[in-house]
Parts: C-alpha cells; structure tokens; sequence
C-alpha cells in the first residue's frame, strides 16, 4: 500500500508540474505569432518592401546597374535579417531605439537609390 501512496503522489507532482508549464509554453507560441505583425516590425518590412520596387524601376531606366542594385538590395536583406534577430530576443518585436538605428541604415540605402 505504501509504494501506491508514493506511485500516486508522483504522479500528481508530474501532472501538477505539466499543467502549470503547458499554459506558458501555449502562450509564448501565441504571442510570437500575434507580434510578428508588431506595428514597427510592419512597417520596416514595409518600406524594404518599396524600397525594392523603387530599384528596381532605378534599373529599368538604367540610373541603377544591376550590381549596384545588388549591393542595396543586400544591406536592406541585413537589415530585414537584424529585425528578425532582434525581435526573437524581445519577445516578437523590436524596440523603439532599434526601429530608429535600422530606420537610419535604410535611409542611407535609399539615398543610394535616388527618386
């Protein structure tokens, strides 16, 4: 009889330790989700978005070479990329400060884009 009051407590403590851990696990995936359409995240992703258009129309006129068009093309990927790696360490979106540095590498690129 004794070793049934162990087995059963044992199994209490599993089920009470996996029911207290599951809801955490559910939410983080949730909230992952809900803020990668976070509002800043939206709209760096956005202007890389027009950017992209904006060279490749540069091309079609021939004010743009395709290299050139390349290397801009790549640093906005870098920055697209930083946006990603900064929001999985925040929790699904980025800072205010972090928005503003990568805000001021894609208007460098812009500039190398031209109207």
């Amino acid at each position: 009889m004794r070793l049934s009051t162990r087995f059963s407590c044992l199994i209490l403590l599993g089920l009470t330790a996996i029911a207290v851990a599951a809801p955490g696990m559910a939410g983080e995936r949730h909230d992952h989700r809900f803020d990668h359409r976070h509002p800043r995240r939206d709209q760096l992703v956005d202007r890389t978005h027009r950017q992209n258009r904006r060279i490749t129309h540069q091309v079609r006129e021939g004010e743009l070479t395709h290299a050139q068009a390349h290397a801009i093309r790549a640093s906005d990927r870098s920055v697209v990329q930083q946006q990603r790696a900064d929001a999985k360490v925040n929790g699904g979106y980025i800072t205010k400060s972090q928005q503003r540095t990568m805000n001021q590498q894609l208007n460098a690129n812009s500039q190398q884009i031209g109207h």
